[in-house]
């Protein structure tokens, strides 16, 4: 019994340095989404994000039933980044649970024109984002995302 323990315990250290290392990826495979989102005009950023997520991957913002296909959101994105020239998305903590990897970031820019119908006049938003990111087989496959997009109307509207 004694020594089954031990080969118990010697597996469980081999697997465990495995395991992290796994997770890791999964970090660095989704960071690569943020890497895009502060680079929305870059053609590189894109195709990494292309690689990361899966050709059905779904962005869903709401309950509305409606979901985003990755090359619709690759669309808008880069709409934003002619609208928002220096929006950047940092991500300021990363966790992951099995396979899905939760984000908060933040999300700043200072937009070129109006903004959801809101001219800022040469304002800048700062705003928390949180996403959690299902990853299955070494790729993204779906992405639930909430911005504070009405605080940065708020921002942008202060006089």
């Amino acid at each position: 019994m004694m020594k089954f323990r031990t080969i118990i315990a010697a597996l469980a250290l081999l697997i465990m340095p495995m395991t992290n290392a796994a997770l890791a990826d999964d970090k660095a495979l989704v960071q690569t989404f943020y890497d895009y989102l502060s680079n929305p005009a870059s053609d590189a950023h894109a195709d990494a994000f292309k690689s990361a997520a899966t050709s059905d991957w779904e962005s869903i913002g709401d309950y509305s039933g409606k979901v985003k296909t990755r090359d619709a959101f690759i669309g808008q994105v880069g709409g934003f980044g002619k609208l928002i020239p220096d929006l950047n998305w940092a991500v300021e903590e990363m966790i992951q649970e099995g396979d899905r990897v939760v984000v908060r970031s933040r999300a700043t820019g200072t937009p070129a024109g109006p903004l959801f119908g809101v001219d800022g006049e040469g304002r800048s938003f700062d705003i928390l984002t949180i996403d959690i990111h299902t990853i299955a087989d070494g790729k993204i496959v779906r992405t639930y995302h909430v911005e504070d997009w009405a605080g940065a109307l708020r921002q942008l509207g202060a006089r």
